[in-house]
C-alpha cells in the first residue's frame, strides 16, 4: 500500500519547482496546452504538491477571483493515476480554502468531471474550449 500525502506549498523555491514540473508533463507535453497559457497567477495562488511514497505525484491550487474561490491546476503525473492521488488533492484545496469561501467553482476537462462530481460540484452553463480542450465549468454546491 503507498502512503499518499497532500500537503499546501510552505517552501517555494523547492516546492514549487516539482509543482511546475508536474504540471509541465501534464498539461504541457502530454495534453500539449500551450506554455504560455500554462504559467499565471502563480503569486497569488495556494499551491498543493501530493506525494506518493515520499515522490511528488501531483499539484493543484486555489485562488480568489473577482466571482470567488477558483480550483485550478489539478495534474496527476500519468504513473500515479488510479492510486487516489486525484481525490485527495480535491480533498485537501477544499479543506484548505478560507472561511469565507461561499462561492467555489473550477473549469473541469470532461474527462475529470467524475472526480469533481464526488466532491459536490455542479456543472454549470455550456461546455467550452481552453487551451484547446473541452471543458465545464463546475460550482461547489454544499
Amino acid at each position: 500500500m503507498s502512503q499518499l500525502s497532500v500537503e499546501r506549498v510552505k517552501n517555494p523555491s523547492k516546492e514549487l519547482e516539482q509543482v511546475f514540473a508536474i504540471r509541465k508533463e501534464v498539461f504541457v507535453v502530454e495534453q500539449d496546452c500551450p506554455p504560455e497559457l500554462e504559467w499565471e497567477f502563480e503569486d497569488e495562488s495556494t499551491h498543493f504538491l501530493a506525494r506518493v511514497d515520499g515522490i511528488p505525484a501531483g499539484a493543484a491550487r486555489w485562488r480568489k477571483t473577482e466571482k470567488g474561490y477558483k480550483l485550478e491546476r489539478f495534474a496527476v503525473l500519468q504513473s500515479f493515476r488510479n492510486l487516489g492521488v486525484g481525490q485527495e488533492l480535491v480533498k485537501a484545496v477544499i479543506a484548505n480554502l478560507p472561511s469565507d469561501a461561499n462561492y467555489v467553482y473550477l473549469h473541469a476537462q470532461i474527462q475529470a468531471m467524475g472526480l469533481y462530481t464526488k466532491f459536490g460540484f455542479e456543472a454549470e452553463g455550456p461546455q467550452f474550449e481552453e487551451a484547446g480542450i473541452q471543458h465545464f465549468k463546475m460550482v461547489l454546491k454544499r
